[in-house]
């Protein structure tokens, strides 16, 4: 576990910020909207954990925010059982994609999309609610996708899992109701990250159109608002859910698409 300037950082940030004194976890944190989320939670005061699988860009996001980081493949259990002790905040945001016809789809991938994004965050719950429970207080915000709400063709494992994440989630806000716990989801549309990136790139590349043409008829043919989402935008959802003026939101799914789920 990276270890950084955490204490530096907890000095200087003094009492400012809503999220002063607690504990976030954000999975996914090495770009995109994983990154913005704990540079937003920081901002706030919090003393933030960064989990990714990629050891450079985690330590870099790190470093800049003065935050601890460890690098842990979520796809391995044993890797994910303790993450979630002792922290007041957990971000669940880690996620990855493949695209293929359910005929064609190996199940090795299908079973690799659940582990990471139901399993781990089950996981990580899990270990953190009995922590929350004892103090009276937690926040658990689960970046889900407009694909927890709705299907399209040839994600069937992201489509399974984002939905088994929004049931998760839900769950775990009727449970933790009387311990002071909220359990939501937000569920953007598509966001202007790495992954996504790279989803415009290879699409671009196999059907021979321009990046931009890929991202109006492809990603935003269905969105009434034609335009990515910012990580930064998502990030500012997570830290008001996260703080004093959304204690009465739980059990939510919290759209962020532009429109798509509105029709």
């Amino acid at each position: 576990m990276g270890d950084s300037s955490a204490a530096a950082f907890r000095e200087n940030s003094g009492s400012a910020g809503e999220l002063a004194g607690k504990r976030a976890l954000v999975t996914g944190a090495g770009s995109g909207i994983g990154a913005a989320v704990a540079r937003r939670l920081a901002a706030e005061g919090s003393d933030v954990l960064l989990v990714d699988r990629a050891a450079e860009s985690v330590e870099a996001v790190a470093t800049a925010i003065g935050a601890r980081y460890t690098v842990v493949d979520l796809s391995v259990p044993e890797s994910v059982a303790e993450l979630g002790e002792n922290v007041d905040i957990v971000v669940n945001n880690a996620g990855l994609q493949y695209v293929a016809p359910v005929h064609q789809y190996p199940p090795e991938m299908f079973s690799l999309l659940l582990a990471v994004m139901v399993q781990a965050p089950f996981r990580i719950i899990r270990a953190a609610l009995p922590g929350m429970y004892h103090r009276g207080w937690g926040r658990i915000v689960n970046i889900s996708s407009v694909h927890g709400l709705r299907a399209s063709p040839l994600k069937s494992a992201y489509v399974t899992a984002k939905h088994g994440l929004e049931g998760l989630s839900k769950a775990v806000a009727v449970e933790a109701a009387g311990h002071g716990v909220t359990s939501n989801c937000v569920c953007p549309g598509y966001v202007r990250t790495p992954f996504v990136e790279q989803q415009v790139t290879d699409h671009a590349v196999r059907h021979r159109v321009p990046r931009e043409q890929v991202v109006e008829d492809v990603l935003l043919s269905r969105t009434p608002v034609k335009r990515l989402v910012e990580p930064e935008e998502v990030a500012e959802l997570v830290a008001w859910l996260c703080g004093p003026s959304a204690t009465s939101i739980t059990g939510s799914s919290l759209p962020m698409d532009g429109g798509w789920t509105a029709q």
